[in-house]
């Protein structure tokens, strides 16, 4: 167990470390919150479970968009803010992180291949910031600035990979978890 809390810290300081140089020093953003948010889903996203996190009422991973899209609309009140932030969450760090990935998807032919990953992430961000909750795990003003700002925070995860790749060929943390 201490093995897993050890391998989680490392983590969460290797990724905000490098979100914070990416988005303070090379973007100029001064938005810790922001900030913040971006470096832990990287560590949300390190294990493949989370990324495919959403499961439909009777259990079946969604793994495409269209699909979450679907189930969002099927939800109300703070489930279906839940989805909408996923959705905003998946759309970024694939376009952000692994832009690959949607070419892949494209070529896929599957129910994803139209869609536009970046208008339907700033799009969940907003609806999710529109939706009530009563305890905020993402606060309401930081969706509408993940919505407003989708495209900065893309080229800025970008900027992410492109230092973490840096940091692997130099020796740093292995951060495949199977």
């Amino acid at each position: 167990m201490q093995e897993s809390n050890d391998r989680g810290t490392l983590l969460r300081r290797f990724f905000s470390g490098l979100t914070e140089h990416a988005f303070y020093s090379r973007l100029g953003v001064a938005d810790p919150v922001l900030v913040d948010y971006i470096s832990g889903m990287l560590v949300r996203f390190v294990e493949s479970d989370r990324v495919f996190g959403l499961r439909s009422p009777t259990g079946r991973r969604l793994d495409q968009v269209a699909e979450m899209l679907a189930e969002a609309e099927a939800r109300q009140g703070e489930a279906r803010r839940h989805v909408h932030r996923h959705i905003g969450d998946f759309t970024l760090f694939w376009s952000g992180v692994y832009p690959e990935f949607i070419e892949h998807v494209r070529r896929s032919g599957g129910a994803d291949s139209l869609l536009d990953y970046g208008q339907l992430g700033r799009r969940s961000y907003y609806v999710a910031s529109t939706i009530p909750v009563a305890k905020e795990v993402a606060p309401t003003p930081l969706l509408k600035r993940l919505s407003e700002q989708f495209d900065l925070c893309v080229y800025g995860l970008g900027e992410v990979r492109r230092e973490w790749e840096r940091a692997s060929r130099e020796g740093g943390p292995e951060l495949l978890i199977n």
